[in-house]
């Protein structure tokens, strides 16, 4: 059963989707398979760099704040996918170990023009290591309206 609707998704509203550690194995794997940089792969390049460590990539970073969305949001939504976004922001490097804690703020919603039971929702992500931003962007969600909730999602 869906929990959240178009309509739940009201501006002002923040969603808490908990938080993650970094694992530095996966940070590595990931590194090395989609973007290996130096200093996202290798130890000493990473210390020598203007991180002074071995930093996570930043698709990585934007990878651990999506499963937070998924697991925390998405599976209880009324979620029929996204058109994109429009910024994408690493402030800060995150680092294994880190303990980052995800968010989402929704900016604003309206219904679709060409698709009536489905409202697009502005969404802001978040991810802060304790009170340091070190990752966000703006993206539209699409949600199905409670009262066309099976239509849209083609349950029967």
């Amino acid at each position: 059963m869906t929990e959240l609707a178009y309509e739940d998704f009201t501006p002002g509203r923040t969603f808490d989707l908990g938080t993650t550690v970094v694992d530095r194995d996966e940070m590595l794997a990931f590194a090395r398979r989609f973007d290996p940089q130096p200093f996202h792969v290798d130890e000493a390049a990473g210390a020598a760099s203007i991180f002074g460590g071995l930093a996570a990539s930043g698709w990585f970073t934007a990878s651990i704040w999506m499963r937070a969305y998924v697991d925390g949001l998405l599976v209880r939504a009324a979620s029929v996918g996204s058109p994109g976004g429009e910024e994408i922001r690493w402030p800060a490097p995150v680092f294994a170990g880190d303990e980052l804690r995800a968010s989402v703020e929704v900016l604003g919603a309206r219904r679709s023009r060409s698709r009536p039971g489905v409202g697009l929702v502005r969404l802001r992500a978040l991810l802060h290591r304790g009170d340091e931003l070190v990752y966000t962007s703006t993206l539209t969600g699409m949600f199905a309206a409670r009262d066309t909730v099976d239509a849209v999602q083609g349950e029967p």
